[in-house]
């Protein structure tokens, strides 16, 4: 069996080293090349704290796309950096497995109608934890019947975006189920802007950045005389491994861009 032949974009970083100890450990994967700001021209290996690699780094991506060959990006980067390669990746008949959030809805649909064209699959996921999927899946149930709800996402405070892709894809699965209310009392008024959280169709989003966190979220649903929280917490980042590597196994036979690892799972039910 051919191996798939992998590029991480972010690899320097903690999510992409992770990654590449997650390449490590995997028979069927093959790291041919790391895309990043640093260590220009520099094999992984030369670089303490990362595996054992002879793969070259590289800082421009269409210099690595035409020095290497690869089946598969795996892209961990920032919302713009991460756009711009993505696209790159499809354009150049490379699957992107992509999970750095921040993506607008516009760039999403062009993303997508490009991967068609292409006929290239591609994952972006706001999330890799698969409990955080199935977080996502049950919250989208309970607003069936329990309208009110707030979310509470809390992540390390290096993270730019606010709220996180994750608290942003579990509303608009919530939305899905959700009978429209506009929660709080009418003459609700924040004394403080912004004390109320941000408003997405009537529910309310909390961001909560500290140091030492990782990625962790409630969903808080409440009802007459009752309240049920659904809540995920990630510890540590091999916990979003598991999705990566789902997400290599699928990616490879796709042609077209699937957004939500969810989709994936649901579908090999």
């Amino acid at each position: 069996m051919s191996k798939v032949r992998v590029v991480v974009a972010g690899a320097s970083g903690k999510m992409g080293s992770e990654a590449l100890r997650m390449i490590e450990k995997q028979e069927d994967l093959e790291l041919v090349a790391c895309i990043d700001l640093h260590n220009d021209g520099k094999k992984v290996k030369e670089i303490e704290g990362l595996p054992n690699f002879d793969a070259l780094f590289y800082n421009d991506i269409d210099r690595c796309f035409s020095n290497e060959e690869a089946d598969v990006l795996i892209d961990l980067t920032s919302p713009e950096v991460g756009y711009r390669h993505t696209k790159k990746a499809i354009e150049n008949g490379i699957r992107p497995v992509v999970g750095t959030t921040g993506f607008t809805k516009e760039q999403i649909t062009e993303l997508s109608s490009l991967a068609k064209k292409q006929k290239t699959g591609a994952v972006i996921a706001p999330n890799f934890a698969m409990g955080a999927v199935l977080m996502m899946q049950f919250s989208k149930l309970a607003a069936k019947y329990f309208p009110d709800v707030e979310i509470i996402e809390k992540h390390h405070d290096q993270k730019l975006d606010a709220p996180s892709g994750t608290a942003v894809k579990t509303a608009e699965l919530i939305q899905e189920g959700r009978k429209k209310k506009v929660q709080g009392h009418p003459d609700e008024q924040e004394t403080i802007d912004g004390a109320r959280g941000a408003d997405f169709d009537g529910m309310r989003i909390h961001s909560v950045r500290l140091p030492g966190l990782v990625a962790h979220q409630e969903v808080i649903f409440a009802g007459p005389g009752e309240n049920l929280t659904i809540q995920h917490d990630s510890f540590h980042r091999e916990s979003f491994m598991s999705g990566i590597k789902f997400a290599i196994d699928h990616v490879v036979n796709m042609d077209e861009l699937v957004y939500g690892l969810e989709n994936l799972m649901l579908d090999k039910e």
